[in-house]
Order: C-alpha cells, then structure tokens, then sequence
C-alpha cells in the first residue's frame, strides 16, 4: 500500500508552462472578488429562502381560508334547517290550544324548545390564518349548537302532532259512535269509519265535516217532518171542532119550541076594529068590516072561523 508521501511523490510536477498560468492568474484575481462572490451567495439564499417562506405561507393561509369555508357552509346549513322549523312547523303549532291536545305538556316542551338563544353566525371574516382558525373553532361551535336544538325542536314538534292527532282520533271515534243512527246518509259514517284507521288527521277533519252536516240535514228534515205533522193534527182538530160547534147549535135549534107570529093587516081607520063585520064578511070567513081595524087569527073557532088574536089560518093568511 502506497503512503501519502509516495503518492505525493509520483504525482507528476507541473511543467513550467503550467505554473506559469498558476501564476498569472493570482497575480489578475482581484483580492475583493472572492467576499462579493460570497455575499452573492448569501444574498441568493436569503432571496431563495424568502421566496420558500412565502410559497408556504400564503400556502397555509390558502387552506386557512378554504377549511374556514367549510365551517362556514355548514354551520349556515345547519342555521337555515333551524330557521326553516322555527318560522314553520313550530310557528304554526303555537296556534294550537290545550284542548287540541290529548297531552298539553307538549305544548310546554315545544315553547321551551323556543326559548333559547341561538348563537350569531359571522362567517370568515378574519384576515389572518389565526383568525381564520379562531373563526373555524367558532363556526364549527354554532353548527354544532344548531344541529343539536334542531334535533330537540323536531322531537318537540313532532310530539305535539302526535297528540293532535290522537285527539283528533278520540274526537271522530265519539262521533262517529254517537251519530249512528242520526245520520240523513250512512255513507258519511263509513268514510270517518276509514279516515280513523288510516290516521290522517285532514281525512278525519273533512269525514267528521261531512257526518255533522248529515246530521244536521236530518235533524232539519225530522224538524220539518214533525211540524208538518203537527199542522196536519191541527188542521183535522180544528175540523173536528167545527163540526161539533155545528152540531151543537143544530141541536140547540132543534130543542127550541116554535114562535108563534101574529101578522097586522091594516083596513083603514076606522073608530071601530076588531070582531066580525057583517057587511062584506061570511060565517065561515075572516074580513074588515066597514068601520076598518086590526084583526088577529087564531087557527079556528068553534065555528070553523078566525078568532081574534091567534093565528092566521093558512087558508086566510096564504101563509
């Protein structure tokens, strides 16, 4: 193995047209060219690491906003399911009233389900990547908060439907056992009948419409019936009446006894009335006498003649 020595020792020694050209560049170098090419050096590898330092921080930042975003999108997603049940379904259950409900303590959970206060959503409005994941942290908290009220509000919701609608099925099935028999049509009953097994809640409310208007209709049409009636009974009362009057005052009349009439015949004035003339009369007949007066019939005397004072025989009288 050759020594450091040996190998120094073969190498060959630069020829004299060499170590001339040595020679004359070291005295052509400038002595202050060997520090500037340094400092460029330098120079160039703060100018690189800069650069570097900027790609990857506006790099960071970059997926700062981007994962900000995100949080935002949800947490509005969230924020808007929320709203959407608040101003809706829940809005319109506050409408309704205790005896709507087979339970009224739903109304109470659906009202303290409301009365909270929900977080303000500000979106990324930071400009830093640390406030921007400052603004992610807050994001993620309130899409958190309203997907969590959200659940509880629909639970809410959903309870308050469920006891509408079994009073609402309580309140058909009454009716529906109290109108049997009281209908005008039977076929309301039966489809109230079919809307109670389906629990539609609109079916039951268009069913029950329907068998309290058939039971109105018969209660018209009976009303109707029974005055009619009524007038007939009347009417053949009021008959009956009338012919009992009227035979009544047949029968008064009847059991009556006959007036007697006693007709006046003047003759003229005579100082003397009454008794038998002898001038123009005859036995058997009945006439004024000269002096004039009244007479009255009876119906005969003993000697088949008109007596004074009754009354006036048919074959005298003509009556």
């Amino acid at each position: 193995m050759k020594t450091e020595q040996e190998t120094e020792t073969n190498t060959p020694p630069p020829t004299n047209g060499e170590t001339a050209a040595v020679e004359e560049s070291r005295r052509v170098r400038p002595k202050w060219l060997v520090p500037l090419v340094a400092g460029l050096c330098a120079l160039a590898l703060v100018v690189a690491g800069g650069i570097g330092w900027k790609i990857w921080s506006d790099r960071r930042l970059a997926e700062a906003k981007a994962a900000c975003a995100t949080a935002s999108d949800a947490a509005r997603g969230a924020m808007n399911d929320w709203n959407t049940l608040v101003n809706g379904d829940a809005a319109d259950l506050l409408e309704v009233k205790a005896d709507q409900v087979k339970d009224a303590k739903t109304i109470d959970a659906l009202k303290t389900a409301l009365d909270v206060e929900a977080p303000e959503y500000e979106g990324c409005v930071a400009d830093g990547k640390d406030g921007l994941e400052t603004a992610i942290d807050e994001l993620d908290d309130a899409a958190a908060w309203y997907e969590k009220h959200a659940g509880s509000l629909k639970r809410a919701v959903d309870a308050v439907n469920d006891s509408k609608l079994a009073k609402t099925i309580d309140t058909a099935k009454t009716l529906l056992e109290s109108s049997n028999g009281n209908v005008q049509d039977d076929k309301t009953r039966e489809e109230l009948s079919k809307a109670i097994e389906a629990k539609d809640e609109a079916a039951i409310a268009k069913a029950s419409k329907a068998v309290n208007d058939s039971i109105a209709a018969k209660q018209k049409a009976d009303e109707e019936a029974k005055a009619k009636a009524q007038a007939e009974a009347d009417a053949k009362a009021a008959a009956a009446a009338n012919a009992q009057t009227q035979q009544q005052q047949y029968n008064y009349q009847q059991s009556q006894p006959q007036q007697s009439w006693t007709p006046s015949y003047p003759y003229g004035g005579g100082s003397t009335g009454g008794g038998s003339g002898t001038t123009g009369g005859s036995t058997g007949g009945s006439a004024g006498s000269s002096y004039g007066g009244s007479f009255g019939y009876s119906s005969s005397d003993n000697f088949g003649g008109a007596r004074p004072g009754g009354t006036c025989p048919e074959s005298v009288c003509g009556v």
